[in-house]
């Protein structure tokens, strides 16, 4: 068995952020937009989830905006928009 697997877990303990790394660099400029997109789109999918959006159907364009203006981020294109309720489906 694992020594990993014999420590004991604190109930109290908060799991600590990742720690951010750059993003590798030489990559085309789509793969960056790209990449960052997904990220916004992911944190986006979790907040309407948080906020008891649970159906892709209830996910439009102006419930996703107001969600991105109450978490402090910047408005999502009508992309990104449509990656968050593909996230939601496919998460289900």
């Amino acid at each position: 068995m694992p020594a990993a697997a014999l420590k004991p877990k604190s109930v109290h303990s908060s799991p600590s952020p990742v720690a951010k790394r750059p993003l590798p660099p030489g990559r085309p400029r789509e793969w960056y937009v790209t990449h960052n997109r997904r990220l916004k789109a992911m944190r986006l999918a979790i907040a309407l989830l948080d906020s008891g959006v649970y159906v892709p159907n209830q996910a439009r364009d102006e419930t996703i905006r107001s969600t991105a203006e109450r978490i402090g981020i910047h408005p999502p294109s009508a992309t990104t928009c449509h990656m968050v309720r593909a996230l939601m489906r496919y998460s289900r």
